[in-house]
């Protein structure tokens, strides 16, 4: 999602094919903030970064911005990783299909309610599933 040496907020703007003179004024802030935020200086308020993803059209900056500045994002939130439509689409039918394949192993340790010490690494190997399945299904809604 993020080229080497550039952050995310200063990737969705030249996305949006903004100089930092534009966007600034359309965020209404000042272009040192902006320049601050895009130097991993400062991190902007959430509602600068709601303002962000408006003017540059970036719904994945929500996520990332989550995902990097808060702890909770740091620990809980699936990594993603926004490529080209297709290449999100085979992936997440990848991720579909490998949790197809332990869709059997849930069921049976689901029927009961109960992960019994036994089915605990099998219960994690399902969870890590589940997770990389997540990441890849917003990969797709974030690869527009």
């Amino acid at each position: 999602m993020s080229r080497c040496c550039e952050n995310i907020y200063q990737n969705a703007r030249k996305g949006a094919n903004l100089t930092q003179q534009q966007a600034a004024e359309l965020l209404h802030i000042s272009p040192r903030s902006l320049c601050d935020y895009e130097s991993g200086k400062t991190v902007p308020a959430d509602d600068i970064v709601c303002n962000m993803i408006e003017v540059y059209g970036t719904e994945w900056l929500g996520y990332q911005h989550l995902k990097q500045s808060t702890l909770v994002g740091q620990k809980y939130l699936p990594d993603i990783e926004c490529t080209d439509l297709a290449k999100s689409v085979l992936r997440l039918q990848k991720e579909v299909s490998d949790l197809d394949n332990v869709n059997r192993d849930m069921i049976d340790i689901a029927c009961d309610g109960v992960i019994h010490d036994h089915e605990e690494p099998i219960w994690r190997n399902i969870t890590k599933e589940i997770y990389e399945m997540a990441g890849a299904a917003l990969a797709v809604i974030f690869s527009r």
